[in-house]
């Protein structure tokens, strides 16, 4: 059983909460709707998995933003299927972003034939770039998990017989891989597709290459932040008229942080940005009410604050 919380202002200031089951979330139903999969920040926290997100169009789910801790759990609850996907987005290489993808990778040969398309940043001096990432992460000689080589292309992880360790490797789809300039002024155009197209820029997470998405699809746009420490005015350009942006609420109000934007600094960037509606996710261990209260003086909008397996639709 989860617990949502919408609040909207429509002339007036209210909140509601609603018990809702995880099948009554589902996404399916809607011709655009963003799904939380995991609505919690680093720390452990009984009821929320850490950051992922995955857009549903049509009733397929087509783009997963970030696979952090317990996402792999959520997108098997979602219903969701592997072989659906168009691409999968990494924002950034902090493991409660991305530490389920070895898992969500593990044998999904089985099910998907097709290549799948994967973003992520250049690096620098505090993490390596995308691709070097993934070749630690899954070279079939020298990775950590050696057995996922077939995901980079290597000659045995689909399945075989490895003849220097004399015994059958299973493996993963293989990933088309893709690095995004987190430092370019402007916009990368990363995927294309149909009526679908998707744009990244690099954000300031302190020293972490940290990339936001945004994806436009038919008439509607949808933004997802990530981390960031919301002091970069291009950042509201890049979002500006979403119909849907998704902020992280990851520090208390009045903290100060480096990484995370705090309250009042996430509600007045979707306020300037005049996004329709604003999601907030990712919760650190705080006085979420006083949190909302400080977002609060800076933005007027529509609200929605989220939990695991919610479904938004978006219009």
């Amino acid at each position: 059983m989860f617990r949502y919380v919408m609040v909207c202002l429509l002339g007036f200031f209210s909140i509601s909460l609603t018990a809702v089951s995880t099948a009554a979330q589902s996404c399916g139903a809607n011709p655009v709707a963003v799904q939380i999969l995991g609505s919690g920040g680093p720390r452990l926290n009984p009821s929320r998995a850490s950051s992922s997100y995955l857009l549903w169009l049509d009733g397929q789910a087509r783009i997963l933003v970030d696979m952090g801790g317990g996402a792999h759990r959520r997108f098997g609850e979602s219903q969701a299927k592997l072989e659906d996907l168009w691409m999968v987005g990494i924002s950034h290489l902090h493991p409660d972003h991305v530490s389920d993808l070895p898992a969500f990778l593990w044998l999904s040969h089985e099910v998907r034939k097709e290549p799948l398309m994967i973003f992520g940043p250049s690096g620098n001096d505090a993490a390596p770039d995308f691709s070097t990432f993934l070749n630690r992460l899954f070279d079939e000689k020298t990775g950590a998990f050696p057995v996922l080589g077939s995901a980079l292309g290597g000659s045995y992880g689909g399945g075989g017989v490895r003849p220097d360790i004399g015994r059958v490797v299973a493996g993963g789809v293989r990933l088309n891989v893709g690095v995004v300039d987190v430092t370019k002024a402007d916009p990368s155009t990363v995927f294309q597709r149909e009526q679908t197209t998707v744009t990244a820029r690099g954000i300031p997470h302190g020293n972490m290459p940290t990339l936001a998405y945004r994806v436009k699809t038919g008439n509607v746009s949808i933004v997802f932040s990530s981390d960031q420490n919301g002091t970069d005015p291009k950042f509201v350009e890049f979002a500006r008229g979403a119909n849907v942006l998704i902020m992280h609420l990851a520090v208390a109000p009045g903290a100060q942080n480096p990484l995370h934007a705090t309250p009042a600094a996430v509600g007045r960037v979707a306020q300037e940005a005049g996004v329709g509606q604003l999601v907030v996710s990712h919760f650190g261990l705080f006085d979420l009410d006083a949190a909302i209260a400080d977002l609060r003086k800076s933005y007027s909008g529509p609200l929605i604050i989220g939990v695991d397996m919610q479904c938004t639709p978006v219009r």
